[in-house]
């Protein structure tokens, strides 16, 4: 099987998915949406969200269902409800191992690697060939461990969080999968969703997840290219087309992995609000 491009992007919208009133306005609202049969639906719940994610139908290439853990109660159910849709992507909470993709071979997949044992196997899921990005989470990361705070008192992630995330884009990759950064919980911080996602897309994270509308536009803005950075892109690769080899612009040193960065630049830009793409 050739690995699925992964084509949603950057601003990926939860919406719980026993709330089909949300389905519409969501997509409306975001990049892409996740319809959550997880976390976000209680357990009296689950069987209303799942004949809800079956009776409301979205555009399929706009629309990631995230499934139950494979080791819980739930999985089988998810997949027959999934079957009777259009649906063909979808994100697997808490996955840990390479047998939790198992009956998921026709679909694209997103595993999302959210305990311990997830992030340490994120090399292992990125190298499926149905896997098209690996997404990480602080908050189930940190609760695998036992801690109770992803966060310093300033916002800004603790050490673990920070290690696991970097580790999950390496894997991703390091396998010719793209990575989707985590959510940011405080809705009132926006400044800080904007630095999180500023950092993300200079990273060259693909997307980042939303959980809750006012987000979006947020983190639409950082993945675009500011006007400063896309005209030095533009005005190094025009440079690049008289010179040979490594040359002096604007007092930096320029070699392939500056232009490659630049290239990387314009993508987003000329991209609008799509991610950008691992070349």
């Amino acid at each position: 099987m050739t690995r699925p491009a992964f084509r949603f992007g950057p601003a990926l919208l939860f919406c719980p998915a026993d709330r089909p009133d949300r389905y519409a306005k969501a997509l409306d609202r975001a990049d892409a949406v996740i319809l959550d049969l997880e976390d976000a639906v209680d357990e009296a719940a689950k069987a209303a969200a799942r004949d809800a994610l079956v009776a409301t139908p979205l555009d399929p290439e706009r629309v990631i269902v995230r499934l139950n853990p494979a080791d819980g109660p739930h999985r089988a159910a998810d997949l027959a409800a999934l079957a009777r849709t259009a649906y063909r992507t979808v994100m697997l909470a808490k996955c840990e191992d390479v047998a939790d993709l198992s009956g998921l071979e026709r679909y694209e997949a997103i595993p999302l690697c959210e305990t311990a044992r997830g992030v340490l196997a994120a090399p292992a899921l990125a190298a499926q060939a149905n896997v098209s990005a690996l997404m990480w989470g602080a908050e189930d990361l940190v609760s695998s461990l036992g801690g109770s705070s992803s966060r310093r008192a300033d916002g800004a992630y603790r050490e673990t969080p920070r290690a696991a995330r970097v580790l999950v884009q390496l894997a991703a990759a390091a396998h010719g999968a793209v990575a989707i950064d985590a959510v940011h919980l405080d809705l009132a911080d926006l400044e800080g969703q904007r630095e999180e996602a500023e950092d993300a897309a200079a990273l060259g994270f693909a997307a980042t997840a939303c959980v809750h509308p006012s987000q979006v536009e947020v983190v639409r803005a950082a993945y675009r290219p500011g006007a400063a950075e896309l005209e030095r892109a533009r005005a190094v690769l025009a440079a690049a087309e008289h010179e040979g080899g490594v040359f002096r612009f604007r007092g930096v040193m320029v070699d392939e992995p500056v232009l490659r960065q630049a290239r990387a630049a314009v993508r987003r830009a000329e991209a609008g609000s799509g991610p950008p793409t691992i070349r």
